[in-house]
């Protein structure tokens, strides 16, 4: 992932943590403007429309839906929550 302050690149092999700060510029690296879902257009400045509105965009926070952009990570929890709810629906 690049970081959107600086723009410098950053390993992401591990999990981003609240206090995880880019090793370059310093910045939170777990905030909204590091999040894939970020989009200064969408309501709330998030497309992911189950998050709970976050006010300072460029802070640390512990938004569930957190995944670091450029990432081909998906939401594995909804995901599964999803596939529980669609096994329930159809259970015979």
């Amino acid at each position: 992932m690049n970081c959107a302050f600086c723009g410098k690149k950053i390993p992401t092999e591990d999990k981003i943590g609240r206090n995880d700060l880019c090793p370059n510029c310093g910045r939170d690296l777990r905030c909204c403007k590091q999040c894939k879902f970020f989009d200064s257009r969408s309501y709330n400045e998030c497309r992911e429309v189950m998050a709970e509105r976050i006010v300072d965009k460029e802070r640390a926070n512990a938004c569930e839906y957190f995944v670091p952009r450029g990432s081909n990570q998906t939401n594995a929890h909804r995901l599964a929550n999803a596939r529980t709810a669609l096994e329930a629906l159809f259970k015979k």
